[in-house]
């Protein structure tokens, strides 16, 4: 199979992809074209249909496609341009093969992150982790297998795990480096911070914002099914169970990021800067990857709002 990672300029493909995303446009000349965006475990990759003649079947967004066409070059990024797609047939490919994976293993990191929810002293705070992480088996296997984001960083099976058990690590390191942190608090906070992605995104292949996300959105929902986990624990300290609450409530940091409030407590700005540290760094990775220039230098990263370039080696 011709992966998109491994894809370069001036290839001539004829594979099938996962089309993601659809949309009809027009080009400033009055012309219909497609916009594609194809994907397959390795990543997405942008494609273009100029031309809508009959060697375009007609397919639909989440369906599987069989694509022809050549590699380019458009603003530093590959791009395909199709000349040709037909639906491809049940049986012809194997599904596993379009969605996007962890590279690190699935199992191994709950089990790291079941160190750290078994780590938590406080008695309700322990509690209120484990009947997510350990009693609920349902809640688990979603868990394990969601994305973190529709775009931007850690949008792969497996990338809320990923990227809840980076901001973990990260919050344990500061812990130890700060006695006015409290280390039960925060680190639970850190588990939970971005539970409500379950309830935000739909799973793949969709992966994509859910009535509830637009709706209500992450933070909210996460800092709501805290609120009724601890409501079900007898004896839950009222003051600690919004000092929790607070915490995923200003994990993004400030108000323009969508926090529906800015940290007051010490544990909140430390989770902020160590969710914003991984969000930064993955979204680099992905950006990194996708380049393919051999200046080393990426270009122009609205992430950033800055030119970005890889670093020598």
């Amino acid at each position: 199979m011709n992966y998109i990672n491994t894809l370069r300029e001036g290839d001539n493909i004829s594979e099938v992809y996962f089309c993601k995303q659809k949309v009809v446009a027009q080009s400033k000349n009055g012309k219909t074209y497609y916009s594609l965006v194809l994907q397959d475990k390795t990543g997405t990759l942008d494609a273009k249909v100029w031309d809508l003649s009959n060697a375009i079947a007609h397919f639909e967004a989440m369906d599987f496609i069989k694509v022809d066409g050549q590699i380019t070059v458009y603003n530093n990024s590959l791009q395909m341009n199709v000349r040709r797609i037909q639906k491809a047939q049940e049986g012809t490919y194997d599904e596993s093969e379009y969605m996007p994976y962890t590279k690190y293993n699935v199992e191994e990191m709950y089990t790291e992150l079941l160190g750290f929810v078994n780590s938590v002293k406080n008695e309700y705070l322990s509690r209120l982790l484990k009947s997510f992480f350990v009693d609920d088996e349902n809640f688990a296997k979603r868990f394990k297998k969601h994305s973190a984001a529709k775009a931007v960083h850690h949008n792969f099976i497996g990338g809320l795990l990923q990227h809840t058990l980076a901001v973990t690590k990260m919050c344990d390191f500061l812990a130890s480096s700060y006695d006015i942190i409290n280390r039960d608090l925060l680190i639970t906070a850190s588990i939970c911070h971005d539970i409500g992605k379950l309830h935000e995104l739909s799973k793949f292949p969709e992966n994509d914002y859910t009535d509830e996300g637009n709706l209500l959105g992450h933070i909210v929902m996460g800092a709501m099914m805290v609120r009724d986990k601890a409501n079900e624990i007898e004896g839950f300290p009222p003051l600690l169970q919004s000092e929790l609450e607070h915490c995923i409530l200003a994990h993004h940091g400030e108000l323009e990021y969508g926090s529906p409030k800015k940290p007051q407590l010490v544990e909140a700005v430390a989770l902020s800067f160590a969710d914003n540290t991984d969000a930064k760094m993955e979204s680099f990775r992905a950006e990194a990857e996708s380049s393919v220039t051999e200046t080393g230098w990426i270009g122009y990263s609205k992430w950033f709002d800055s030119n970005i370039r890889k670093t020598t080696v």
